[in-house]
């Protein structure tokens, strides 16, 4: 079943105006007060506290409608945590990623245990409906105790050197938290890498070679996707 339309009412800003400002901040390292400047460059006027309350409000429902790619069998999943600062406490930012680099899930949570891995792959095979092919982790036995339980037919290679692809998926939201001076509670995290996350898999082509052509015509591609789930299209 198709979801409804987004809704802007009791908005006065055209819907245009709030889409460009969501998608400007999830889409690139910028923080509220540079989006707001760059709509002002356009001869829009809007505060950027309305902008947060944009990002709050609509992001997880442009995200939430955005496409997702297919589940497959045959895929891949690495998998990695990385430790988040918040409120002076250690959290650990769980996610899976493709063969592709496709952001498959991510969760925040307090450990760093097999507790903590198996919540990870419960909700991986949840949203997936399927296991991988094989499980590509770091030396962290936490994932093999958790894989053991969970899928135990499934590869698993776990090796330092084998995960480049994991560790270098958290690097763009380790840009995203120096500019946003950290995050500020762990559930304020995991919506906004929930939101991130969709839609940098919407914008980011495949972790494989293409042509500056095709580079161009996906980008065109997911931005006419965008303007559709923004109900903005022309």
């Amino acid at each position: 079943m198709s979801k409804s339309p987004v809704s802007y009412k009791r908005h006065r800003f055209p819907r245009a105006v709030t889409a460009h400002a969501v998608w400007l901040y999830f889409r690139f390292p910028l923080s509220l007060r540079l989006v707001e400047e760059m709509l002002l460059e356009r001869g829009i006027m809007v505060s950027y506290e309305t902008i947060r309350c944009w990002a709050k409000k609509f992001g997880p429902d442009y995200a939430a409608r955005l496409r997702r790619k297919p589940p497959n069998p045959d895929d891949i999943w690495h998998l990695d945590e990385v430790v988040v600062m918040i409120g002076g406490r250690k959290h650990w930012l769980w996610r899976a990623v493709d063969q592709d680099g496709y952001g498959l899930h991510e969760i925040v949570q307090t450990r760093r245990n097999a507790k903590a891995a198996r919540r990870l792959l419960i909700r991986l095979m949840k949203k997936q409906g399927c296991q991988p092919k094989r499980i590509v982790t770091d030396t962290l036995r936490s994932y093999g105790a958790a894989r053991r339980q969970l899928m135990p037919t499934v590869e698993h290679r776990s090796h330092k050197g084998l995960n480049n692809r994991a560790e270098n998926s958290h690097l763009p939201l380790r840009k995203r938290e120096r500019v946003m001076q950290r995050f500020r509670s762990p559930g304020g995290l995991q919506r906004f890498v929930s939101i991130f996350s969709a839609v940098r898999n919407l914008f980011v082509p495949a972790r494989s070679r293409h042509s500056a052509f095709n580079i161009h015509l996906h980008r065109l591609a997911a931005m006419a996707h965008w303007k559709g789930v923004a109900g903005i299209a022309a």
